[in-house]
């Protein structure tokens, strides 16, 4: 009986793993380091995410600061922290592709 994969052993597809395995942990720890960037809003509001897409910096332009509608400035904070997390998620997705070959691994952004 051959082995698993057209006749790759199980020593050759755990090794295979352990190097993916590998690669996939540098490359969180470079994707971490990365940084994202947005601004929204006409550029009052600038945010700066890391790979992980956790908030690392934000500006705002006191010109869009009117305390007689708070609501606004929220909205646009919102809009531009979502933003910018998503496209850390998809960079990070982007730069994970490479390595496993497009194969989606769970517990991976």
């Amino acid at each position: 009986m051959k082995g698993f994969g057209g006749g790759m052993n199980m020593q050759a597809m755990m090794k295979q793993a352990q190097a993916m395995q590998e690669k996939i942990m540098k490359l969180q720890e470079e994707v971490e380091q990365q940084t994202v960037e947005v601004s929204v809003g006409g550029d009052v509001v600038r945010v700066v995410a890391n790979g992980k897409g956790k908030i690392i910096s934000m500006e705002i332009s006191p010109d869009i600061i009117d305390p007689s509608d708070p609501e606004m400035l929220q909205d646009i904070i919102i809009s531009a922290v979502n933003e910018a997390q998503e496209k850390a998620a998809a960079h990070t997705q982007e730069q994970m592709s490479k390595v496993t070959g497009g194969m989606k691994l769970p517990g991976f952004m």
